[in-house]
C-alpha cells in the first residue's frame, strides 16, 4: 500500500497536470506489449466490462494516447494503436516512476535491490495466477509463475 500510496503522492507533487493517470499507464502498456487490441481483448487481458474499456479508451484517445484503426489482420472490430504521443507520454511516465523509485532505494546494496525485483516479479506472477490474467512479458517462459520470469 506504501508503494502504491507514494507513487500517487510523486504524481501529485509539483507534477505537471497532464500527467497520466493509472487506467492509463496500464491500458498503454498493455498495448505497447501486445500490439493493437480490441475492446474484447482488452476486456480478456484486464477482466474489466466494455463500459469501463470504452471509457478508459474514449478518454485516452481523447488525450491523443491511442488511435481506433481496423484490424490489421482483417478482423472485424476497430483496434487501439498507440501513437506517437502516446509512446513518448508513457516513456516518460515510465522514467518519472523509475527516478523515483531509484531515489527510495538510493542506499540499498544491489544484491537487495535485485532480490526485490526478483520477489515482486514472484509476487505479480502469483496474483497473475489466481485470476488468470498474465501479463505478457517478452521472453517469458511458456509456464506462468515459473520463477525465471523476467519483469
Amino acid at each position: 500500500m506504501l508503494l502504491s500510496r507514494y507513487m500517487h503522492l510523486h504524481k501529485s507533487k509539483g507534477q505537471r497536470a497532464d500527467r497520466m493517470d493509472r487506467s492509463a499507464y496500464i491500458l498503454l502498456s498493455r498495448i505497447r506489449m501486445q500490439g493493437p487490441m480490441s475492446i474484447a481483448q482488452l476486456g480478456d487481458a484486464f477482466g474489466l466490462d466494455a463500459s469501463t474499456l470504452n471509457r478508459q479508451t474514449a478518454a485516452a484517445m481523447r488525450a491523443g494516447l491511442v488511435e481506433r484503426i481496423p484490424d490489421p489482420d482483417g478482423g472485424v472490430a476497430r483496434k487501439f494503436r498507440i501513437t506517437e504521443e502516446g509512446e513518448r507520454r508513457l516513456d516518460e511516465e515510465r522514467t518519472g516512476l523509475v527516478a523515483s523509485l531509484d531515489r527510495i532505494m538510493d542506499d540499498w546494496p544491489e544484491r537487495d535491490i535485485a532480490a526485490f525485483a526478483d520477489l515482486l516479479q514472484r509476487f505479480n506472477s502469483g496474483i497473475e495466477r489466481l485470476h488468470g490474467l498474465p501479463w505478457p512479458r517478452p521472453g517469458a517462459p511458456e509456464h506462468p509463475g515459473a520463477p525465471d520470469r523476467p519483469a
